[in-house]
């Protein structure tokens, strides 16, 4: 997969901060990567046009589902990075999953549908679109018809997606949506499993995980063999891993002037300090 993980730096999918520069995370902790997966879709300026088309089109649920497949298929016969990354997880999964065992692909709101969508086309199964507010319609593999969703007792799905964290989506969403429908989850196929324990959650729902990158230390190491990274930057990284939030308040506390400048930066990076230093998310409060 050495070739994934080329194009997931080529297309800054994924991005290694600065030297003491770690970067802001929506939940007011703060890390040294960052992941959009999306971007492999070729680029971000490709991923982020899909994302609004994506956006603008969906107050219509029923026309959605074929609307993005025309667009990813074009991207697809189009785009060699973009294709490259398919067929690696298309090979992936049929080497390990019985796909005669497989009734239906899933994929929910939004970002999964840079993925799922092609991949029921190229391996022939109807695909589920599933909404965050957990309705679903369900789309022939060719994304001529599209369906309310109707009952699927019994049926088996693979939930195709761009990446797994702690599998907050598949636990609030996607699998309650398949199972509404008398479906069940056995499967998952994700571009980059961020390894926060995700596929163990996945593994006590009978759900098994597969990825096609993991950021751990060896992915790291990837990059520092590459040039991407220093060495400085390697240990962070890898003490991150190992202990992400030891690692980050002994980071605050020895460079205190990093809190300071965010308090005094644009307004999302002063609203998720304000969040860090409010809910004391790395007991700062306690020095010792």
């Amino acid at each position: 997969m050495s070739d994934i993980i080329s194009y997931l730096f080529e297309t800054n999918a994924i991005k290694f901060c600065e030297e003491n520069k770690p970067f802001w995370y929506t939940s007011g902790k703060i890390g040294p990567y960052f992941i959009n997966t999306h971007f492999i879709y070729g680029s971000e300026k490709d991923a982020v046009s899909l994302l609004s088309f994506i956006d603008d089109s969906l107050s219509d649920k029923m026309t959605l589902p074929k609307k993005v497949f025309e667009k990813v298929l074009k991207q697809y016969n189009e785009n060699k990075i973009y294709q490259d990354v398919i067929n690696h997880m298309k090979d992936y999964i049929e080497k390990n999953i019985d796909i005669s065992k497989v009734d239906f692909i899933s994929g929910g709101e939004r970002r999964d549908w840079f993925f799922s969508n092609i991949l029921a086309y190229l391996l022939n199964k109807p695909h589920i679109t599933i909404y965050k507010d957990l309705s679903s319609v369900i789309s022939d593999s060719h994304f001529n018809e599209t369906k309310k969703s109707y009952n699927i007792e019994g049926k088996k799905v693979l939930h195709v997606a761009d990446l797994i964290t702690v599998a907050s989506n598949y636990l609030r969403a996607w699998i309650p949506a398949i199972e509404n429908l008398g479906g069940k989850i056995l499967w998952s196929c994700v571009v980059v499993d961020r390894m926060q324990g995700g596929e163990e959650k996945l593994s006590e729902k009978g759900i098994k995980s597969l990825s096609l990158v993991k950021v751990d230390n060896n992915l790291f190491k990837k990059a520092f063999d590459m040039g991407i990274i220093n060495n400085s930057q390697l240990e962070m990284l890898n003490n991150f891993f190992n202990a992400p939030d030891k690692t980050m308040r002994e980071f605050l506390i020895n460079h205190p002037e990093f809190l300071e400048n965010s308090l005094k930066a644009d307004e999302k990076t002063r609203k998720r300090a304000k969040l860090l230093i409010d809910n004391d998310l790395y007991n700062l409060n306690t020095k010792n």
